[in-house]
């Protein structure tokens, strides 16, 4: 189980490359970048069948799974885009991360795990620091004119949350089913670009490989991970430590020269980082884990 939860974190770790990618990739409209991107991820997954093809299978895929793979990957992009186009960016994004708190308290609802009051704890200490990751420290107003939009990132983060808590309920379902999810994401990606968007492609190579760089990694390989991680893993510690993508992001930010370290994001990355510790006491610190330890 830490392997499975240590690959499904390696997806929140390539998601902080979000931003400093997004950012270099210049003023591609991001349905349009969905597409291109997801279409990259759906090559990662096609190199990864011929690399190490799936095991042969009788069984069939309930259409279920269909539902929840498209919808949550899709679904989630749709309905964040929405959000940050009714809504200020910054309480669009707060309310959008939301979702690990939701997968964390939901997963009770999981057969054969168990809530504590630790990663619940754990949990509120992570979102509290992305609090102050995404204010910068400052206040935040909710208005009522941009209801709309809080309710399209409300419903972005729940729609995340039912996707990572559902695929574990379907953990037999090989985790090369998500390169057909990555498809048809690009192609229901395309089609809202067509119907919403005006076409603006990077401009020179710079951009064309940050556009890679999001297909091959946040936006490809990451969702592989993923899966694996909240069908194999801990989930409730996968939820508890995603609150670490946004302060690794500030953090590649930082390093890169796009941002200025400060107090409020050491005091985000003391919360975050004791946050996800707490969330995974048991893991780390339980009778199993000393025993494993000592073998």
């Amino acid at each position: 189980m830490a392997r499975a939860t240590l690959i499904g974190f390696s997806a929140v770790a390539m998601w902080a490359l979000l931003a400093l990618f997004t950012d270099a990739s210049g003023l591609v409209p991001p349905f349009l970048l969905s597409a291109i991107t997801f279409t990259i991820g759906t090559f990662v997954g096609l190199a990864a069948r011929i690399v190490a093809p799936p095991a042969a299978t009788q069984a069939k895929i309930p259409p279920v799974v269909w539902l929840i793979g498209i919808a949550g990957l899709f679904g989630y992009h749709f309905l964040y885009f929405t959000a940050l186009r009714n809504a200020p960016a910054v309480e669009a994004s707060l309310i959008a991360y939301l979702w690990p708190l939701f997968i964390v308290l939901g997963s009770a609802l999981m057969p054969g795990e168990r809530l504590q009051w630790h990663h619940v704890a754990g949990a509120a200490l992570g979102l509290l620091g992305t609090v102050l990751i995404v204010t910068k420290g400052g206040g935040v107003e909710f208005e009522s004119r941009y209801a709309f939009g809080y309710l399209m990132a409300f419903a972005c983060a729940f729609v995340w949350a039912c996707y990572s808590l559902l695929s574990r309920r379907f953990a037999e379902v090989p985790t090369s089913i998500v390169t057909w999810f990555c498809a048809a994401t690009a192609i229901l990606s395309a089609i809202c670009h067509v119907l919403l968007e005006e076409t603006v492609l990077p401009t020179n190579a710079t951009e064309w490989l940050a556009v890679l760089g999001l297909g091959l990694m946040p936006v490809g390989a990451a969702f592989y991970a993923w899966d694996y991680g909240v069908k194999r893993g801990n989930i409730q510690v996968l939820g508890a430590a995603s609150y670490a993508a946004p302060l690794l992001s500030t953090l590649v930010l930082i390093l890169t020269g796009f941002a200025e370290p400060t107090l409020t994001i050491l005091a985000a990355c003391v919360l975050i980082t004791g946050g996800a510790v707490l969330a995974a006491k048991s893991m780390l610190f339980g009778k199993r884990a000393v025993a494993e330890a000592g073998a």
